[in-house]
């Protein structure tokens, strides 16, 4: 009876020490994450206004001398997507890149079709994009319309994002608003590359249709992607590159930049694929109170020259539906092994783990803080000047 009554409170103290430890842990999370929302909320309120402000003090060189506006805008939104990026950087969520090498064609004009899991997906690219020369600052990003009312929503509208609204019932009308924003501020702003997720949604959300579709047209039964819709992607290729009597796209577009130099045209089309540990996405809350373990995000690269592509509606469909039965391949085999497969040729893929310097992210971020302090001190004098 004694030795039961012994177990019996050596299990219960056992338990209670559990309970202790996971409410220790528990508290942390919560610590840290009040502390991060905090943090961020601070960043974002000095940050984006300073951002505004700059760009308002810097209208008559806009009038003057718009390259060099665009330059400086470009400059300083590559650092606020920098600042996105240290949030995750902080909470040990790193990005590990395989496939080709993307760093030596930074300068080259490419689209670039990326698939859709998560609103991380976007945070992700902030990240892996940010070593990759002048690309974020002349980058333009195809979204979904809901983002233009977040917090980052009117940075990227003075960028020059296009937001798009999805549905049928707008499909044609957006199509055409896209040329009409290519045709206006592509070339005039000198953008380099053009970023969309050819999925029109979330994985989550558009996995059932999109099987459903599949299985009613005889086309591959994707699990870890959908199936691409082609509207954007075409608009974006016709609009943006010369096309051939052979219903390809060629290497010169014909138009001229800011400073009268002619523009090669897309180059490529750079197919990005992003795969999460466990197949379990990490989303925009994660980012900002980093309650989830320190994670790597894998992303691969693979490259097709311009030339390769076809424009003709039809052709250019088969080729995009091939692009994304590679990518359900590449996913298939990340979650299976934990790496993605070597090209052909190759025995081994190389991964190459990605990394940005933590003293230029804290000089973005003191930048940041002393031009909000700054802006306040401005506005306050001018304040008691004018009442």
């Amino acid at each position: 009876m004694l030795q039961l009554l012994c177990l019996m409170f050596q299990t219960v103290c056992i338990r209670m020490a559990q309970l202790l430890d996971g409410a220790s842990k528990l508290g942390w999370i919560l610590l840290k994450s009040v502390t991060r929302f905090v943090f961020m909320f601070f960043n974002n309120c000095v940050a984006i206004p300073s951002y505004c402000m700059y760009l308002i003090l810097l209208q008559p060189l806009r009038i003057w001398d718009s390259s060099t506006f665009w330059h400086i805008e470009g400059v300083m939104f590559k650092w606020l997507l920098a600042m996105v990026s240290s949030w995750g950087w902080i909470a040990g969520y790193t990005v590990t890149e395989w496939g080709d090498d993307v760093r030596p064609f930074s300068e080259d004009e490419a689209m670039v079709i990326v698939n859709h899991q998560s609103t991380g997906d976007v945070c992700t690219l902030m990240m892996c994009l940010q070593n990759k020369g002048t690309v974020v600052r002349k980058m333009m990003w195809l979204m979904d319309h809901v983002f233009k009312y977040t917090n980052f929503g009117l940075v990227s509208l003075i960028h020059g994002d296009f937001f798009i609204r999805q549905g049928k019932a707008h499909r044609d009308k957006q199509l055409f608003y896209l040329k009409d924003h290519l045709d206006k501020y592509y070339h005039s702003r000198d953008r380099k590359w053009i970023v969309l997720f050819p999925e029109g949604g979330f994985l989550r959300k558009r996995r059932e249709t999109s099987q459903t579709f599949a299985k009613k047209n005889s086309l591959p039964h994707l699990i870890h992607v959908t199936l691409p819709r082609l509207g954007a992607t075409h608009v974006i290729l016709k609009t943006l590159s010369a096309q051939q009597e052979n219903g390809s796209v060629g290497s010169e577009s014909g138009t001229q930049n800011q400073t009268g130099i002619k523009r090669r045209g897309l180059q490529w089309v750079i197919d990005v694929t992003i795969a999460y540990p466990k197949a379990k996405p990490m989303d925009i809350q994660t980012w900002i109170f980093g309650y989830r373990p320190p994670t790597v995000t894998h992303v691969h690269y693979r490259m097709y020259p311009i030339k390769e592509v076809p424009v003709e509606a039809e052709v250019l469909t088969d080729w995009l539906y091939q692009r994304f039965v590679e990518k359900e391949e590449l996913l298939a085999h990340f979650y299976d092994t934990g790496a993605f497969p070597p090209p052909e040729g190759q025995k081994e893929e190389v991964p190459r783990p990605m990394t940005l310097d933590p003293v230029w992210l804290c000089m973005i971020q003191l930048i940041a803080f002393v031009s909000g302090f700054v802006w306040l001190i401005v506005l306050q004098y001018l304040y008691c000047c004018l009442y």
